[in-house]
């Protein structure tokens, strides 16, 4: 049975299209490299067929992979999502209590977080201690080292 994870449109969208290149693309042209390395005579003493086989294997493998996260896969309608709560897409306005600084992130699925650009995986350390947290709360999350202590200043969508 595969997690369930929960994407926005936009976020499912660029997965089903990444898959589709993969197949579509990608698994042709390894099954070209191994025909040409094949054609190269010996197999038993061909390293180039090696490594495309095990390329193979790999890309198929990850293949599989994306094909059971998007079978696990939900989109979220954020306009159904209660804001007094932070939730999976909420964007959290977050007071570090240590050295007061303020950041703002968005918690996404862990496919599409990407730090640069304030999106964090509901999954990491930070994600999980922000969930369920409420305006004027504060999140007392463990981090390697130690623990840290953020305020919840403001959730939106």
């Amino acid at each position: 049975m595969s997690k369930v994870s929960y994407y926005t449109a936009e976020g499912l969208k660029k997965l089903r299209e990444e898959l589709s290149q993969l197949k579509d693309i990608e698994r042709p042209k390894a099954s070209q490299a191994i025909a040409e390395a094949r054609d190269k005579g010996d197999l038993s003493e061909n390293a180039e067929y090696d490594a495309a086989k095990e390329a193979q294997g790999m890309l198929e493998m990850k293949i599989s992979k994306m094909e059971e996260t998007l079978a696990g896969a939900r989109v979220i309608d954020e306009s159904q999502l209660d804001t007094s709560k932070v939730l999976a897409l909420s964007i959290v306005k977050i007071k570090n209590q240590m050295n007061g600084m303020e950041m703002t992130y968005t918690l996404v699925a862990e496919s599409e977080a990407d730090l640069a650009s304030g999106k964090i995986s509901v999954n990491s350390p930070i994600g999980k201690g922000l969930l369920g947290k409420s305006v004027g709360d504060t999140a007392e999350i463990q981090v390697p080292n130690g623990t840290m202590k953020f305020d919840i200043l403001e959730i939106s969508r």
